[in-house]
């Protein structure tokens, strides 16, 4: 079965860190690219952060750039967004998801193959 499981959310006070799981199963993380979206309630869900399974370089939007990184354990088959300096306006529900490198390769949000069922990061005004 595939699966991505999402873990390590919760409250964290702003200028706060955390670290983010993502645990694939039934594939290999190696041979795609993995991302990380957030979605707040009322607001359409974006891209945060994206890891390539292809070359292992990682990509993190300007609005996260610099506080967030994003790694991978292949031996653990799991990929680890690491969240720094946290904001209240990054307080959302984080979704893991996978797309194969024989496809594009990258992380789009309409073009991801597999989906994580989420895991909610606060950090409170």
């Amino acid at each position: 079965e595939v699966q991505l499981v999402e873990s390590g959310g919760g409250l964290v006070q702003a200028g706060g860190s955390l670290r983010l799981s993502c645990a694939a199963s039934g594939f290999t993380v190696d041979d795609h690219a993995i991302g990380w979206f957030r979605q707040a309630p009322g607001k359409e869900r974006e891209g945060v952060s994206c890891i390539s399974g292809r070359d292992g370089s990682a990509h993190s939007v300007d609005s996260v750039k610099g506080r967030f990184t994003i790694s991978s354990d292949s031996a653990k088959n799991t990929v680890y967004p690491q969240m720094h300096n946290l904001k209240p306006e990054d307080t959302a529900a984080y979704y893991c998801a996978a797309v194969s490198s024989d496809g594009s390769g990258w992380c789009v949000l309409h073009g991801m193959d597999y989906w994580g069922k989420g895991t909610q990061v606060t950090s409170p005004a």
